[in-house]
């Protein structure tokens, strides 16, 4: 029995032993983890504003703090500085404060008015080798550069050529086949209703400063209302927005919206009359104009677009939809001259209480607050986008007009005076609002794609012609942005055909378009400001003089 029990304890013992052997050995310790970091504060030129720097010099100091040391070796392989283009900008990094800092500076001047990102990972390290906690990133938004970016000119000179390099737009790039403007440089065949009326006056403009001969322009505007006469549908004798300028069919706006848009016929036919006044020759070339432009301008049927004979004008009218938009004309806006113009047929008159009841609301159009210390009159608060003091008054003379709502040049300096001091205000924080950079309207963006900005709608989009076209009632604050966007800003919105059409200093974006409406109220309002040329011409029409005293105006020229 003994004997057995020391043999089950030998091969216990064996059973044991071997096990052992067979088993792994215990791990080493851990040694302890150092532990991360973070950051402590960061002034880029001294100053703290976040993680978003605006106006940033073109070699800037950034400087970061931490909670530790920082291990110098780690600071190349975990601190980038990258440009828009996605391009590492070689930047010098030294440590300061116990090594607990790092200054960081590029080794060379950056580029102004581009976004750079500085990035620090958490591949940075302490001392102790532990890691930064979060990766940081910091916007660095580079300032304009302030040289001249073309030589100094006179302030009439300047005018001059902004009209000119305008110009082009509507005579070089005019359609090759029917003359009218293209709706934006990139339209092709399409073209604009509304953009040729003013393309129109301002081929009058460049008549009368030299750029053209009579001659040509005379041709031109022939070519043009032949087109409209021959090729392109006329409905109750309104035009579509936008036509083919090559067949003359029209190009729908929208689906519904194929037919007749009486507010686009009107910036036509304002400036058709113009040029009716302008070509007052007694050549057969000249007498036919006239005879061409009458006919196109007796045969609208203002009267129709009431709808059933309300008391009020409709904007369009459609063969296949017939009302369906059903969007009655009312002020404040843009289209003033669409009931100006439909009581001064002599065809078909709309009376006055289409305007009282229809465009003036009985009074409902009516503001009266003050905003930035100027009483406004009319319209929505704030005074709404810009082109409501421009589309109209292209060819209607604001200058001691009235009526019972209001005086327009009161009305339309209070808008743009309310316009720029918005923008010197700047609520929205935007990067380059200022007195020199100003000006909000309908444009072009790169938040939306296009938008009627105001100060109820501002993105961040500054519009040149917004400025530009306002010269009439603002003349300081608009020649002050008028040399800032050439002088300043010339090599990134100063092209083939003037200014480009926006632009945002906020996200660094400049538009490469050009559309005929914000082009054409630039050469117009110049030269209404210079000379008067287009309200002369318009208001010398005796249908327009007798079409506005009956709906209640009163002005020196009426």
């Amino acid at each position: 029995m003994r004997k057995m029990f020391n043999l089950c304890l030998f091969f216990l013992l064996a059973i044991t032993f071997a096990c052992k052997k067979n088993s792994a050995p215990p791990p080493p310790p851990t040694p302890p983890t150092a532990p991360s970091f973070s950051l402590n504060s960061l002034k880029v030129n001294g100053t703290y504003n976040g993680f978003t720097y605006y106006n940033v010099n073109f070699k800037p100091n950034i400087l970061l703090t931490f909670t530790t040391s920082l291990n110098a070796g780690s600071l190349s392989n975990s601190i980038q500085l990258i440009g828009s283009s996605g391009v590492v900008i070689p930047i010098n990094t030294s440590l300061q404060n116990n090594d607990s800092a790092v200054l960081i500076q590029p080794v060379n001047n950056i580029n102004p008015i581009t976004l750079y990102t500085l990035n620090v990972s958490t591949a940075l390290q302490s001392k102790a080798g532990g890691n930064l906690q979060s990766a940081i990133a910091i916007k660095l938004t580079t300032s304009i550069d302030s040289t001249d970016k073309f030589p100094q000119i006179s302030d009439t000179a300047l005018l001059t050529l902004i009209q000119q390099q305008t110009f082009k737009y509507f005579w070089d790039f005019g359609h090759p086949v029917s003359g009218m403007a293209r709706e934006r440089n990139t339209s092709g065949d399409v073209v604009t209703t509304g953009g040729t009326g003013f393309g129109i006056m301002s081929i009058l403009v460049g008549i009368n400063r030299g750029f053209i001969s009579r001659t040509d322009g005379l041709n031109r505007i022939n070519t043009i209302v032949n087109f409209l006469t021959n090729n392109c549908t006329r409905y109750h004798g309104a035009f579509s927005h936008w036509i083919n300028g090559t067949t003359g069919a029209t190009v729908p706006f929208s689906t519904q919206d194929n037919g007749a848009d009486l507010v686009e016929t009107s910036f036509l036919m304002q400036g058709l009359l113009c040029a009716r006044q302008y070509f007052n020759g007694t050549t057969s070339a000249e007498v036919t104009l006239r005879n061409n432009i009458n006919t196109l301008w007796n045969g609208v049927e203002w009267t129709w677009f009431t709808q059933n004979n309300q008391q009020v004008l409709y904007w369009h009218w459609s063969p296949n939809y017939n009302w369906a938009i059903n969007m009655p004309i009312k002020g404040w806006d843009e289209a003033l001259i669409t009931y100006v113009l439909a009581a001064s047929s002599a065809t078909y008159p709309i009376n006055q209480s289409v305007y009282s009841n229809g465009w003036a609301s009985n009074g409902g159009m009516k503001n009266g607050n003050t905003y930035y210390g100027n009483v406004l009159p009319l319209g929505p608060t704030l005074g709404g986008p810009l082109f409501f003091a421009h589309y109209s008054f292209l060819g209607i003379n604001p200058n001691g007009l009235s009526d019972a709502y209001a005086n327009y040049l009161t009305q339309n300096t209070a808008h743009a005076k309310i316009n720029y001091a918005y923008c010197v205000a700047n609520p929205g924080g935007y990067n380059g609002y200022s007195s020199a950079c100003w000006g909000l309207t309908a444009s072009d963006d790169n938040i939306s794609g296009y938008s009627a900005h105001s100060p109820t709608n501002d993105l961040g989009v500054i519009s040149p012609t917004a400025a530009i076209a306002s010269l009439p009632y603002t003349p300081t604050e608009s020649m002050n942005a008028i040399r800032f966007f050439y002088y300043k800003l010339g090599d990134k919105i100063w092209g083939q055909y003037g200014f480009t059409d926006a632009f945002n200093l906020t996200n660094i974006w400049f538009a490469t378009s050009y559309l005929a409406i914000d082009q054409g109220p630039e050469i117009v309002m110049i030269e209404n400001y210079r000379s008067g040329l287009l309200w002369n011409l318009f208001t010398s029409c005796p249908e327009v003089q007798q079409g506005m005293r009956n709906l209640g105006f009163t002005a020196p020229y009426l």
